[in-house]
């Protein structure tokens, strides 16, 4: 689903991050006991953690596996896998244990559910359910964090033009077009969860003239710069946000899927080790969306690798010594 379209972004900083994030490759080395400890252990258990090979989901995957060995237990990680089919494939078949997945990818990617749910709480109620009864996975208790499309623009436009939601927005379209000028990648223009829906649901329209269709990577630098327009398209948990000081405006109509998210795990594993929902927990519930941007941009921005950005955050919150 659409987390994953930011590898055409991020596709010459794959290449560098994977090298330390290896496909099945674990950096060894004993990881001090922390808080999480005191929420049971996993001494004997051996799991393999994997993820896509996006920013967000290597350091989701590195703080996942350094903090289960902080428990006890053997890690292998299969960090980086390409594409949301493929690590999805890698878990029911058993070849890893565990991902972390967005509550939107799988109701509708992996559940194959046409109609979106926006209330994040029964979004993952229902893939919860359904995931676990049709195919023996459970869904441990999602991150706050919404890796959701989101409508975005610098924090000087936000304040030049009063904008602070997207109904703000959905009514300087109307006022004024030249100013609600908006660049989005192609898929979103074409996705009915996306512009098409956005425009219904918010009662506005703009002329092709006011529109730019851009490669994904290029919407945040020309919502930055105003050029060629003063809004656009981005993903909410992404650290470019952060780092090049944009406003994300409010979904005051909460238009947008929900995607939280949540630690996807093999029954089988947490038959096996039921403890593993109880050391996730705290983690999962201290990845907000601030969080997960000031972790990305420490990647992306500033060059830091995944691995060393997640022992840092599970070190500063006390989850490992």
């Amino acid at each position: 689903m659409h987390p994953t379209l930011r590898t055409l972004a991020l596709a010459g900083l794959t290449a560098v991050t994977l090298g330390g994030c290896a496909l099945s490759q674990s950096p060894g080395g004993d990881v001090a006991k922390g808080s999480l400890a005191d929420k049971g252990g996993l001494d004997g258990v051996t799991v393999t953690v994997g993820s896509k090979e996006f920013t967000e989901q290597l350091v989701l995957c590195e703080i996942t596996a350094v903090a289960l060995e902080s428990v006890g237990a053997e890690v292998k990680r299969s960090c980086g896998m390409s594409g949301s089919n493929t690590v999805r494939n890698a878990l029911t078949s058993g070849s890893i244990d565990m991902y972390w997945e967005y509550t939107g990818t799988g109701w509708i990617t992996h559940l194959k559910k046409t109609t979106p749910i926006t209330d994040p709480g029964r979004q993952y109620e229902e893939v919860a359910k359904a995931d676990l009864a049709h195919n023996g996975v459970r869904w441990l208790a999602p991150a706050p964090a919404n890796n959701t499309y989101a409508i975005a623009t610098s924090n000087e436009k936000a304040a030049e033009l009063g904008v602070k939601t997207i109904s703000d927005y959905a009514a300087l379209a109307k006022k004024d077009a030249k100013q609600a000028t908006f660049c989005g990648a192609s898929e979103f223009f074409g996705r009915n969860d996306g512009w098409p829906g956005l425009k219904s649901a918010y009662g506005f329209d703009l002329p092709r003239s006011a529109t730019a269709e851009l490669a994904l990577g290029a919407v945040y630098n020309s919502i930055d710069k105003s050029s060629p327009c003063n809004f656009g398209e981005v993903f909410a948990t992404d650290g470019r946000i952060k780092a090049l000081g944009l406003t994300v405006l409010q979904d005051d109509k909460r238009f947008f899927t929900a995607y939280n998210p949540s630690l996807t795990v093999r029954k089988q594993v947490m038959d096996e080790a039921p403890q593993l929902a109880e050391i996730i927990a705290p983690v999962s519930a201290a990845l907000d969306d601030e969080t997960l941007r000031g972790l990305n941009a420490k990647v992306d921005v500033d060059g830091d690798t995944p691995e060393r950005v997640a022992r840092d955050w599970l070190r500063d919150k006390g989850f490992i010594g």
